[in-house]
């Protein structure tokens, strides 16, 4: 008797018969493909207006895979007696790319309007063999902003003596595109099983990183990710971690101190240290022994954490490597002596993807972070920081937009610094900032940071978030 190996595709989006579309296979017709290690059937068994549900089962031929090895291989008993027909693996991952190639590639003829946008998306895995149990299920899928439902089987249910088995039913579901969607499945379904069914050579490298690109970088388990999807290969992973490292252009150190753009346009007002000074108090007042400063940049803020002794652990986090060295150099890392040097820790990490290592701070800080980001990853921060990491405090600042005609070197209807992708208003502030207090249970306060303008107000505006 032979058994398929199944991935199920769910969206409640209206309509939800969009996802044929999406994924260039009519919801109507049974299709059958043929591979090299068997057949992969596409049809759909859920088709209602409410939910649509597409399914690609595959089915693996144990004797196909050894037909043509070498004699001296032929008669491996593992290669005939094994888990490969029955379980999600790199098989699966093949599969995906050949039959949903175009959907991954994010392409779409018919919806071209539906390839960008994000969409209420479940998949569903049977049964999918993982080397590391349910944490590694979560430690994976997590940060890439899914919610996670994963069952463990029993080697044989009618013995529970002896344990537990690695295979696992796996649900993950998030607001993603397909291409996002299917491009993460074909990624890391090898990676759970920890063992791919062809040799592994530079190809497999430039797979990951054209696969991985827009989100492994920053994924606080690329060294995982990255050394189990290439079975372990010491060359090839080193140079996987070092060309996902994107290195920013050199800057002297002799100028790791030099203002830029936005400082200079400040500097008369001295804004960046009251910034800091204002944050500083507002995260002393909430009693907090431990902080994060997320976006942490050159570690400039660090540094004034740093000299308070009230606060006993301090963690920086920033997604680009370059200004975490110079934050590195600044904080002399190097040269504090023991007890110092337990106090503090640089990350590198996205605040677009849910990420453990940020859980369980007393406060964070947030300065002048959340003007450089797209709705989008706006939308994505809100969740990882105020749902996921759920500090006690949160001390966020953004420039105020009403205030930029103060300065007269700053020309009508420009932002502040080239990178700003918004600036707000104090009156659009605070309906962002009272949402965000609604949703995910906090208390806000509003404040102005810097010399206040009768008609414009301050040119920071600040927001001090707590939990009751």
């Amino acid at each position: 008797m032979r058994s398929l190996v199944l991935l199920t595709i769910s969206t409640t989006h209206r309509p939800a018969s969009d996802l044929g579309f999406l994924l260039h296979k009519h919801p109507d017709r049974f299709q059958s493909f043929d591979l090299s290690f068997g057949k992969v059937h596409v049809f759909y068994p859920e088709g209602g207006a409410e939910r649509f549900t597409a399914a690609l089962a595959l089915d693996v031929d144990p004797i196909g895979l050894v037909r043509g090895k070498q004699p001296d291989q032929s008669f491996l008993l593992d290669q005939y007696v094994n888990d490969r027909p029955y379980v999600a693996s790199s098989f699966l991952s093949v599969a995906i790319a050949q039959v949903f190639g175009s959907a991954m590639a994010g392409m779409c003829k018919d919806r071209p309007e539906l390839v960008d946008r994000k969409l209420p998306l479940e998949a569903g895995i049977e049964v999918l063999p993982v080397r590391g149990g349910v944490e590694l299920v979560k430690r994976l899928f997590e940060p890439l902003g899914y919610t996670i439902d994963a069952k463990r089987h029993p080697l044989d249910e009618r013995f529970p003596d002896w344990g537990e088995s690695p295979y696992h039913s796996v649900r993950i579901a998030g607001m993603v595109t397909l291409a996002e969607l299917l491009t993460h499945l074909y990624v890391l379904i090898p990676v759970f099983d920890d063992g791919k069914h062809y040799f592994v050579g530079d190809d497999e490298l430039e797979k990951l990183l054209d696969k991985g690109a827009g989100w492994l970088a920053a994924h606080p388990e690329k060294e995982t990710i990255s050394r189990r999807y290439l079975k372990h290969r010491p060359g090839l992973y080193r140079e996987a971690i070092s060309r996902l490292i994107v290195e920013e252009p050199a800057v002297d150190e002799n100028e790791d101190d030099a203002p830029g753009k936005e400082e200079v346009l400040e500097r008369t007002l001295s804004l960046n240290e009251q910034r800091y000074g204002v944050v500083l108090a507002a995260i002393r007042a909430s009693g907090a022994n431990s902080v994060l400063d997320l976006g942490c940049g050159e570690g400039k803020f660090l540094r004034e954490l740093l000299a308070d002794r009230q606060f006993k652990r301090i963690v920086g986090m920033d997604v680009s490597i370059r200004p975490l060295e110079i934050a590195n150099r600044r904080l002399k890392l190097d040269r504090l002596n023991e007890r110092q040097e337990a106090r503090i820790q640089l990350l590198h990490g996205s605040l677009m993807y849910r990420d453990r290592r940020l859980e369980g701070f007393d406060a964070a800080s947030v300065i002048e972070v959340i003007e450089h980001l797209d709705p989008p990853r706006l939308a994505a921060l809100e969740r990882v920081l105020f749902e996921f990491a759920r500090p006690g405090t949160v001390v966020l600042t953004t420039p105020n937009r009403e205030y930029n005609p103060v300065w007269e070197s700053l020309p009508a209807g420009q932002f502040r610094h080239s990178d700003h992708r918004f600036e707000w208003s104090r009156a659009e502030f605070q309906v962002w900032a009272s949402g965000i207090a609604v949703r995910f249970g906090y208390g806000v306060r509003l404040l102005g940071v810097g010399p206040e303008h009768a008609e414009y107000g301050c040119p920071t505006q600040m927001a001090v978030f707590g939990r009751p």
